[in-house]
């Protein structure tokens, strides 16, 4: 099952070679094209390794989806409304899971080996999304950078209702520096890299895939039977689905920092009381509370920002290049707690685990209050002038 998760690293580390060389639309719909291979060659597979191959082609279009989809966003999206449909990605992650579980609820047992259609029926919202986004436009930002289509990216520019067109056209025109070939690690790019990688990596070190992955043996450790750790696991998929929906509505009107205070101090708390009640032996319920809040923290915070602030704070001719970095980071600590979770968790104690969590977000609030700049509101290009000087 693994195939999946590092499918999704090479996918993320890649992404932006097709995303500039081929245009945004045509990454979005050959994602399409590896969901739809993916789920079929998975549930047809006949044996182990064309099974892990297929696994790893869909988890190729999710790691190209996580660099492709937020960039294409931001880029079409006004400023006023940019974080909340930035964030819109987040949120269907988060349902898409949810609507995965139900799912396989309601498919056990249909046939002997029914996790064959637990995985092949993922080709029906695959197919219809490989034929949505056929009708997408382009890019107008990248027609202007890629392919010098100003007539073309004026023309979608007006029929997605922007403001200040003919302004975004001649910003756009004059950020036209080294195009393909421009190189993310020009000393002008410092600090939009620096912020993507501790951004993404702080997104790791929450703690969150632990929680998400181990959920069960977090509160079976606490002292829950097995039926009411499998329901309070149900409940933080449910808690992580409302909450990101609330930081979702605020990340326009609040700001992107903002969430990013509100979500770190959650996070201390939380995750400090975790730790204290795995050292003082206390209540189960504790543990589950401070779990839940925990994942509204995360939800509300990086949860909501880490796609959005990623995709705003690189120039146009590096943003799929500076997304890869970001998205990259964020899939190979995800990839590397996940592999070692298990001898963590045999070699040291709950409340070492969870304080050294705790002492991650710490320095994560000292990043927000100290590095972290507020891109509410601003257009994509003021944003880059600011961060690349």
């Amino acid at each position: 099952m693994s195939s999946a998760l590092w499918g999704t690293v090479i996918g993320a580390l890649m992404g932006n070679w097709p995303c500039d060389r081929l245009g945004r639309k045509k990454t979005l719909v050959l994602i399409g094209v590896l969901y739809l291979l993916s789920a079929v060659g998975s549930a047809l597979a006949q044996d182990p390794y064309t099974f892990a191959i297929l696994r790893f082609i869909g988890g190729l279009g999710v790691g190209v989806s996580s660099i492709a989809v937020p960039a294409y966003i931001s880029e079409i999206a006004p400023a006023n409304v940019r974080g909340r449909l930035v964030a819109t990605y987040q949120f269907q992650i988060v349902f898409g899971i949810l609507v995965a579980f139900l799912s396989n609820y309601l498919l056990s047992g249909v046939i002997v080996e029914d996790w064959r259609v637990m995985l092949g029926v993922e080709a029906v919202p695959a197919l219809i999304y490989f034929l949505m986004v056929l009708k997408a436009p382009e890019s107008p930002r990248w027609l202007l950078l890629h392919r010098n289509d100003e007539a073309e990216a004026r023309r979608i520019f007006l029929e997605l209702q922007s403001e200040d067109i003919e302004q975004t056209i001649s910003a756009v025109k004059n950020d036209k520096t080294g195009g393909d070939k421009e190189s993310l690690f020009k000393a002008e790019y410092r600090l939009p890299v620096l912020l993507a990688f501790l951004l993404a990596a702080f997104n790791q070190l929450s703690g969150i895939n632990f929680i998400i992955y181990y959920a069960p043996r977090v509160f079976d450790m606490a002292g829950l039977d097995g039926s009411a750790a499998l329901l309070s696991t149900a409940g933080v998929g449910l808690a992580n689905l409302v909450f990101t929906m609330i930081g979702l509505s605020l990340i326009d009107r609040v700001g992107r920092k903002s969430l990013m205070y509100i979500g770190s101090v959650g996070y201390i708390l939380s995750l400090a009381t975790v730790a204290w009640a795995f050292s003082s032996q206390v209540s189960g319920a504790i543990v589950v509370s401070a779990v839940f809040i925990f994942i509204a923290s995360h939800a509300v915070g990086q949860g909501a920002v880490i796609w959005v602030f990623i995709a705003e704070i690189f120039p146009n001719s590096v943003r799929s290049k500076g997304q890869s970095l970001g998205s990259g980071t964020h899939w190979v600590f995800a990839a590397l707690i996940t592999l070692v979770m298990p001898q963590v968790l045999a070699t040291f104690t709950a409340t070492q685990v969870f304080g050294f969590f705790t002492f991650a977000m710490f320095l994560q609030l000292l990043f927000v209050r100290f590095m972290m700049p507020e891109t509410k509101g601003k257009t994509l290009e003021d944003v880059s002038a600011a961060l690349s000087k």
